[in-house]
This record gives C-alpha cells, structure tokens and sequence, in this order.
C-alpha cells in the first residue's frame, strides 16, 4: 500500500479547514488534493481532534499486541494438551 504525503494529524487539519468555511474545491487546490480524497479522509477522520486520533491509534496498537500475545498462548496452550494426551 502506498504511503500518503500527509500525516494522520495533517488530514485532520485539513478536514477542519474545510469545516471552518473554505470552500471543499479550494481546500483540495490549495493542498493538492483531489475532491475524492477529501471525501475519503472526511469518511474516515470526520469528527476527529488530533488527541482523539492520537488515542485511537494508541488502543489500535494495544489491540494488535494483546491479539499477538492471545495468538502466543493459544499455540502454547494446544501443544500443552497434545503433550497431555500423549502421555495418557
């Protein structure tokens, strides 16, 4: 997947430029932007202040180390009952 030129937070902004009163078309003109674009980061980031981002990305990140951690155990805990049922 291609990596986008702006940042998380710079979307944000952008976003909240466009909701302050500026046209959508000069907002995208003026950043590059296409008017899809906008309206996918609008999808996806519409709402959202830089902090609620920053903690939604925090919990992302807590989430996919709890899931690896749980994937870790799961193995363990199934080679534990092969290894039971092989001495029984």
């Amino acid at each position: 997947m291609k990596k986008s030129r702006f940042t998380e937070t710079q979307m944000v902004s952008i976003l909240k430029e466009a909701e302050s009163g500026l046209a959508v078309n000069e907002v995208c003109r003026k950043h590059g932007i296409s008017p899809a674009t906008y309206y996918k980061w609008k999808a996806k980031y519409g709402g959202l202040d830089a902090s609620e981002l920053k903690r939604i990305k925090e919990l992302e990140a807590e989430n996919a180390k709890l899931k690896r951690m749980f994937a870790d155990m799961a193995l363990e805990n199934n080679a534990l009952k092969d290894l039971i049922e092989k001495k029984l």
